[in-house]
């Protein structure tokens, strides 16, 4: 048994494996009247899609989304939205020869001790593939956002030693970096270069922005909404650690120093800075959202190393293939969709609360 379901009033439940027919999904609780903006959807599916960016896999698909329920004319009906996405470039036969070994930094090992049996081409279900659904269902809910003004927005900040600075935030970044216009930009695309020739790869950092925020969103206990954001984004795959505004920093500070003081201006109030990360006590402050997203380097290397086979016996692997030399680009619209899913969530559970 596994869970495969996100989010308490609007659910994404997603099936499918990285080699198998197709992936796909039921987002069910959705509000009706939604208008459905195609080109949204496949652009924000494009940023994600294998072959997408110079800096990526070899591996090219479509990532064409077919909506089989919940939409007509145009309109969301309230009805479950069923959809399917098409494998159409798998390449079975490059797991052939480590099929019986396991991938040291992927889940194959995790996974044949929980459930007896794995499907080793390309990782199967624990493979990044699975968010390509992820990502539709957060671009349904992106459109439900940005009906009450809210937008989510994300982009690459640092690869591996080499950190973006004094950066304008005006997403949505341009491939092939998705990152913003910075002096640091040939440092970090140079990091990734370097790491591809070298048959290896590079971890990265993601910064998230999520702007026109509306205060009063999640819950002073169980359902924080910075707990359900951060559980969100830790579901990524890749994903190994996350902080809000000031984040590790505050650690090292004083009250005095990390303390969001506040003064009425124009008749309401505002903070003067912005360090809790637009979450106070579990709730929206009205303040951006902002989050950072450490990424781990792709495990998928061309390098030998050392592992053990289903027989428990010692051996070497080299891992063949189309891979991302840096996940962390193709991962900034995955971390979008899932901050998008638990803000789209916690606004209908507002709603519901308000009567």
């Amino acid at each position: 048994m596994s869970d495969n379901t996100f989010g308490r009033l609007i659910r994404l439940t997603t099936f499918g494996e990285s080699h198998g027919e197709a992936l796909g999904g039921v987002v069910d609780g959705f509000p009706s009247g939604v208008a459905i903006d195609m080109d949204f959807i496949r652009f924000r599916m494009a940023r994600r899609r294998p072959g997408s960016t110079s800096l990526g896999t070899k591996r090219s698909e479509s990532d064409d989304v077919e909506i089989l329920s919940g939409v007509y004319n145009g309109m969301t009906t309230g009805a479950p939205i069923g959809f399917i996405i098409r494998n159409t470039s798998q390449h079975s036969s490059d797991y052939d020869d480590i099929a019986d070994k396991f991938r040291p930094g992927h889940a194959d090992y995790t996974y044949q001790m929980k459930y007896g049996i794995r499907d080793p081409r390309g990782g199967g279900r624990s493979s990044g593939r699975e968010t390509s659904c992820r990502v539709f269902g957060g671009a349904l809910c992106e459109l439900l956002l940005r009906k009450e003004g809210i937008s989510v927005g994300a982009g690459v900040v640092a690869v591996g030693k080499a950190k973006a600075s004094g950066y304008e935030w005006n997403p949505p970044f341009p491939p092939p970096l998705y990152a913003p216009s910075c002096i640091e930009y040939g440092a970090m695309e140079d990091e990734i270069r370097r790491a591809q020739s070298e048959s290896d790869s590079v971890g990265g950092i993601v910064e998230c922005r999520v702007t026109g925020m509306v205060a009063g969103l999640g819950e002073p206990a169980a359902g924080k909404l910075d707990a359900d954001l951060a559980g969100a984004i830790m579901s990524i795959g890749a994903v190994k650690g996350i902080e809000f505004g000031s984040g590790f920093e505050a650690a090292s500070r004083r009250g005095s120093e990390n303390n969001d003081q506040m003064r009425m201006e124009e008749g309401r109030p505002v903070f003067l800075s912005n360090n809790a990360g637009g979450i106070l006590g579990g709730i929206s402050n009205g303040n951006d959202i902002i989050m950072r997203i450490a990424v781990k380097p792709t495990p998928s290397i061309a390098i030998e190393q050392k592992t053990v086979n289903a027989a428990m016996e010692n051996t070497e692997i080299i891992v063949r293939g189309r891979h991302d030399p840096c996940i962390a680009i193709r991962a900034v619209p995955v971390v979008e969709a899932m901050t998008a899913l638990v803000l789209a969530d916690h606004l209908c559970i507002a709603r519901a609360y308000a009567g």
